[in-house]
């Protein structure tokens, strides 16, 4: 069962060429992780470390402790076709969580701790979810979604650990509107003997959801091969170098669709070694600390945590360090001088991907060099162009337009947007799939990012919609209207700007600008929140009364308010 899907090439062209996408009949990710890896001797391959705890875990470890969890999960009666959603941070109970419920044959729809009520409730309730497998940090918050959420009949708690320095522990009395066990003793008598249902490249692996720039976020169908895909990128942008004793690690939370399907799964795919390491914030000292205590050769890591480690001194740490793959923003120029000038022989590749889309274009510098700025160069099992968003045509080299993708196996993309035909059919122009995204090729196949075509802001890597935080702002009753947008920030790439017009009754001070910024603290993700709030007596509109963020965009750029 040693089966890839990405054999290694000798050059890009070759790749290009000879590369096709080859997938078996039978396919469950649980199984391809685990149990190809178990022989010949399952103690001698790690597959997980717990930087919190030290715990160790194999490829053999992990098939039975997901055995034991699908076990009692089929036990309440959750099984096929079921939709769950699993809330956790860098800890064993999550990629545990998705593997037993792959193993029964359900959908996981992958949520962030760092969602407040009304993102969790959004998503769940939008998913159909029966179960939600989560951490007790989220304790609160989930209880009080569920009585948003009435399709929603079981939540799973996973044992309440300290995993956040000075997080407080989660209250005991509160009331859940459907039934809650506890991991632990769900699963203390258990079988780990579980065979999984079976299953193709096609069957439905997951719900991720969108930023919902446009709309609200938007449930985004893929089917397994979605990690077969993720895992013969992640392939490519590290270089070549996934397998038995390659240690990786990511800050980024395992919810992100790069940090779970490239980093994670595509690890495993290949045999690699995984470091779980939960953290609150990024803390640059921490991450390099830990990337020498655990030998950590491969990372992943957005633009904004490479700005952060550019004030450390890499020399002070004994990092074991050979590429790290970057993604979630446009990755600056500055870094890859900072690489240069601090690292002996460490490679730093882009990439570029959607959740729709899989991760279409990255830098490989064993294939060619990276021109600074420039995304890189389609993957090998994907053609990418530029269309005129006009009128459809391709466009020549140097010329701006959208880009577009077309996949040589239609299954490592999307099936559909969950209950959104209309939308789904706009996510496609003849053969090609829309991205949203403008950008330009040059005449070598360069392909370089301009701008976004939708209102889309990325602040910290994270793909952030403005209007799931102007609802949440809107909901005050100071607020008359507002409109959100990104600023340029030169850690965080973009920071959430709100423009907001008060009420005629309310005072436009800092009482409640502290008011605006906790109240979207408390209800979306930590990284959702306004750092800037600013009080207009009017927002510019459009006839059809939607707020013109364009107009802020430009305003914000010439200095004004």
């Amino acid at each position: 069962m040693a089966w890839h899907v990405m054999p290694d090439y000798d050059s890009y062209d070759a790749a290009r060429e000879q590369f096709a996408w080859s997938f078996p009949d039978e396919y469950n990710p649980a199984v391809d992780c685990l149990r190809k890896h178990e022989e010949p001797d399952p103690a001698d391959r790690l597959a997980l470390v717990d930087a919190a705890t030290d715990e160790q875990y194999t490829f053999a470890d992990l098939d039975r402790a997901s055995g034991r969890l699908a076990t009692a999960l089929a036990g309440l009666g959750i099984g096929t076709g079921h939709r769950a959603g699993v809330v956790g941070p860098q800890r064993p109970e999550t990629p545990i969580s998705h593997l037993a419920l792959w193993k029964l044959g359900a959908v996981t729809v992958p949520l962030t701790t760092l969602f407040g009520r009304d993102a969790l409730a959004f998503r769940v309730d939008d998913a159909g979810a029966t179960a939600v497998l989560a951490d007790p940090v989220v304790r609160d918050d989930l209880a009080a979604a569920t009585a948003e959420c009435p399709s929603l009949e079981t939540v799973v708690e996973f044992e309440s650990r300290p995993w956040y320095v000075g997080e407080p522990e989660p209250a005991e009395d509160v009331t859940f509107d459907c039934e809650r066990y506890s991991s632990e003793s769900l699963v203390a008598d258990a079988g780990a003997e579980f065979e999984p249902v079976e299953a193709t490249p096609t069957t439905e692996t997951a719900i991720m959801y969108t930023s919902g720039s446009t709309g609200p976020p938007k449930g985004v169908r893929h089917g397994h091969a979605l990690w077969l895909g993720r895992a013969a990128a992640a392939y490519n942008f590290f270089e070549g170098g996934l397998g038995a004793g390659t240690v990786t690690w990511t800050p980024a939370d395992w919810a992100w669709g790069s940090a779970l399907g490239g980093l994670l799964l595509g690890s495993w795919h290949y045999g690699a070694t995984v470091v779980a390491a939960p953290m609150q914030g990024f803390d640059p000292a921490a991450a390099f600390d830990l990337c020498a205590d655990h030998d950590v050769s491969h990372a992943l890591a957005p633009p904004t945590a490479l700005r952060m480690l550019m004030n450390e001194e890499p020399e002070a740490y004994d990092l074991a360090l050979d590429v790290v793959a970057t993604a979630g923003e446009p990755l600056t120029p500055e870094i890859l001088e900072w690489a240069a000038g601090e690292f002996d022989d460490l490679t730093i590749n882009e990439y570029y991907g959607q959740t729709e889309l899989n991760l279409v274009v990255a830098n490989a510098q064993r294939w060619f060099p990276v021109r600074p700025g420039s995304m890189g160069k389609p993957l090998p099992g994907y053609d990418v162009t530029i269309l005129d968003p006009d009128t459809g045509e391709q466009l020549p080299p140097g010329e701006v337009g959208e880009i577009a993708v077309r996949p040589h196996d239609e299954r490592v993309f999307f099936t559909e947007y969950l209950n959104r035909p209309e939308a789904t059919a706009e996510k496609t122009d003849g053969e090609w799939y829309l991205t949203d995204d403008h950008g330009y090729r040059d005449e070598d196949g360069y392909l370089w990012f301009e701008a976004r075509a939708d209102d889309v802001i990325i602040t910290s890597g994270y793909r952030v919609g403005p209007l799931e935080v102007e609802q949440v702002l809107l909901d005050h009753s100071a607020v008359e209207q507002v409109g959100v947008v990104g600023v340029p920030d030169d850690t965080r790439g973009e920071i959430i700007k709100a423009f907001v017009e008060p009420t005629p009754d309310a005072d436009p001070g800092d009482d409640l600008r502290r008011a605006l910024r906790e109240r979207a603290r408390d209800r979306l993700a930590t990284y959702e929140y306004p750092r800037k709030i600013a009080f207009v007596d009017a927002l510019p509109m459009t006839a059809s009364g939607k707020v013109r963020r364009v107009e802020l965009r430009e305003r914000e750029h010439s200095g004004g308010e």
